[in-house]
């Protein structure tokens, strides 16, 4: 086929696709080229959120349908360059590296009137940072709309994206209960020679109180020095360990805990120490019986289980008042850690990019300890996942609860004994409803393996164990559910904010690069 004749095959087969775009979403929205404010407006609370795709040139669906809402850049063609300047002027801190990407593409398509013509993509990542627009406000994403945000919403969204840590504010705490062991171990240590309350402001863990005029300590000094930080600071900060018997937990009055659940208590070194003991205890026969009586073997890297404590504890949201919880199945052990991944990590980067230090004065000064729990370096989570994948055991599994109700972060650690692939992915959709390709490759640690995820769906479906939760969608874009689960949802609902925001916009972008390169 003639080079010209594939670009307007192409430009055919992206119309189509743009055009059935119906539902805005936190991720995803739909312009005309024009208003720039509201462009840069839409994108900047997109970075405040989680990140999403604007397509310019494309009116909403409530407007027009098919190709009648194709009115391209061409409409208003002067406005690709100011939403440029814009993004870098108007904003602050511009959308860039290093608080964000944010990319603009052309990608050619076939407009309402049959002419060719380009559409813009603007793809932007959730941000390391917070965004305002000069002299405009600070915009989050809620839903398919945009809302200003207030100024305890804005220190907020600070606290939880790692902008700003709790563990900085200054607490009423006298600086007597904090000269404990710990804080001699830690003096000896680094070779210290100065009173405590003058060590305190020389290391940064004590803040002048403003009316007062009093230093004052921060959290992280509570939380690195004293006996009982969560009483101090008047919030859950602790360690908690269930042991269960069996794959889950049981509601029932005959509980299927081991043993009563541990409480872990103390300076925040001392929790990741006792953890890390109290979980070795546990495991320390190496096999567990379930409740069906089928024993299986337990062993996990240390390094990993340790590594997994220590990110729980140094970068959970300390304005959150929970503790952690770690339990230990039978076949696996679950550390769950109050708040989100802080800056622009998430589950699915976590293994390539590694964590983000959410509360940088503990990790600071936990490495000065004798025998710190960790270097520091930012290689922990790579270093989890290169070495379960050497000892032959699954990758380290990451989940996120953005709700603020019940904000969390969860890491699974599979031992052993591992799950068949189906066991797995099967377990996954009890929980979540619906997967596509890239889930089952999250899941199963296949990294690019389109092929081999959509092999073994496709022989799931053929054995009767999965079905197609919408079938009008293209191949790409499926999504799967238990046999037994109920009717999917209408088109709408499905391009709704859950699909989007776990990763449709990413299938999205790489659907027009593969266009792009085909043209």
């Amino acid at each position: 086929m003639p080079a010209k004749s594939r670009g307007v095959v192409v430009a055919d087969e992206f119309a189509d696709a743009v055009s059935k775009l119906v539902a805005e979403s936190e991720s995803l929205d739909f312009k005309r080229v024009g208003n720039v404010e509201s462009v840069v407006k839409t994108v900047s609370a997109m970075a405040n959120t989680s990140g999403g795709i604007v397509i310019l040139g494309l009116e909403d669906a409530g407007k027009a349908s098919g190709r009648d809402r194709l009115f391209g850049l061409e409409e208003k063609p002067e406005c690709e360059g100011e939403i440029r300047r814009a993004m870098h002027s108007r904003v602050t801190p511009s959308l860039a590296p290093p608080a964000c990407e944010m990319t603009l593409s052309r990608v050619p398509c076939k407009l309402r009137e049959g002419t060719m013509g380009h559409i813009g993509i603007i793809s932007v990542s959730k941000s390391n940072a917070v965004h305002s627009i000069v002299n405009g406000g600070t915009y989050g994403r809620f839903g398919s709309q945009n809302r200003q945000l207030s100024a305890l919403e804005i220190t907020e969204l600070s606290l939880r994206r790692g902008v700003t840590s709790a563990v900085d504010i200054a607490v009423d705490v006298p600086v007597e209960l904090l000269q404990t062991d710990t804080w001699q171990e830690y003096y000896k240590e680094r070779g210290l020679s100065r009173d405590f309350p003058d060590c305190l402001r020389h290391l940064g863990l004590a803040e002048k109180e403003f009316q007062s005029g009093r230093w004052q300590p921060t959290v992280a000094a509570v939380l690195l020095f004293a006996e009982h930080p969560g009483d101090l600071l008047k919030r859950k900060c602790s360690i908690r360990v269930f042991h269960y018997r069996g794959h889950e937990v049981e509601y029932d009055p005959n509980t299927n805990l081991a043993r009563p659940p541990i409480t872990i208590d103390g300076p925040v070194l001392k929790q990741i120490r006792d953890a890390i003991k109290t979980v070795q205890n546990e495991l320390s026969s190496g096999i567990q019986v379930s409740t069906q009586g089928v024993e299986f073997r337990q062993r996990y890297p240390v390094r990993v289980i340790q590594e997994a404590i220590t990110n729980a504890v140094i970068h959970r949201d300390y304005r959150l008042s929970r503790d952690i919880h770690l339990r230990i199945f039978t076949n696996r052990i679950e550390v769950e850690s109050p708040g989100v991944l802080p800056g622009a990590v998430t589950p699915e980067n976590i293994g390539e990019i590694g964590s983000k230090p959410r509360n940088r004065a503990l990790g600071v000064h936990l490495r000065e300890f004798d025998k710190p729990p960790n270097l520091d370096a930012g290689e922990g989570v790579r270093m989890m996942f290169a070495t379960m994948k050497r000892d032959g055991l699954y990758p380290p599994f990451y989940e996120e609860e953005a709700d603020p109700l019940k904000e969390y972060v969860r890491v699974t650690l599979r031992n052993e004994a591992r799950l068949s692939e189906w066991e797995l992915f099967q377990d996954y959709l009890r929980e979540h409803k619906t997967a596509g390709n890239a889930d089952v490759r999250r899941i199963l640690n296949l990294a690019g393996n389109r092929v081999k995820a959509s092999k073994l769906l496709r022989e799931w479906v053929d054995k009767g164990l999965i079905e197609i939760a919408n079938p009008d969608a293209g191949t790409r874009n499926r999504k799967y559910r238990l046999r037994s689960a109920a009717e999917p949802k209408p088109l709408e609902a499905w391009l709704g904010r859950r699909l989007l925001s776990k990763g449709y916009g990413k299938e999205l972008d790489e659907l027009f690069k593969i266009l792009l390169e085909k043209e």
